[in-house]
């Protein structure tokens, strides 16, 4: 099982590295419930500290799908597809998808999805908790004076 490799960190963030998106199938996990064997993919919370969101980089490979659909109790997902193609099924809904399509689910949402392309379907899901952003963007932004060091 691949590690993520630490870039640098200190009291306020968090940098690893997991590599190019092509090796992603190199990661795997133990799922904590069922205790399968899941191929390419990797959570991001404890590695980076995050306390908002949990980030998961997947590979589903092709003309597979995964194995289950789930819905979660407090969390909404956002799907962001960045290669391949298929399909998403959220309760009787199922919709085509492809690079570039995002997907956003309320927590009770029953959510599954199919990869119908001859290449693994590389996506992003960022999960955090339904109604939680209260500022975001430049509302929630401040500009401050800082001399860049790559200059």
């Amino acid at each position: 099982m691949k590690a993520l490799e630490k870039i640098s960190e200190n009291k306020f963030y968090s940098a690893v590295n997991m590599g190019d998106l092509k090796a992603l199938s190199d990661y795997s996990l133990v799922h904590p419930i069922t205790g399968r064997v899941i191929e390419g993919k990797v959570f991001l919370k404890d590695a980076t500290a995050a306390t908002g969101t949990e980030i998961s980089f997947n590979a589903l490979p092709p003309h597979a799908e995964q194995p289950y659909f789930h819905l979660h109790r407090k969390n909404e997902e956002t799907y962001i597809i960045l290669s391949g193609s298929g399909f998403f099924q959220v309760d009787e809904d199922c919709f085509a998808i492809k690079s570039g399509s995002v997907i956003r689910v309320a927590p009770q949402g029953k959510r599954g999805i199919r990869n119908e392309a001859d290449e693994a379907m590389i996506y992003l899901v960022i999960q955090s908790r339904e109604h939680s952003l209260e500022e975001h963007t430049t509302a929630d932004g401040e500009r401050v004076p800082v001399e860049p060091k790559w200059r």
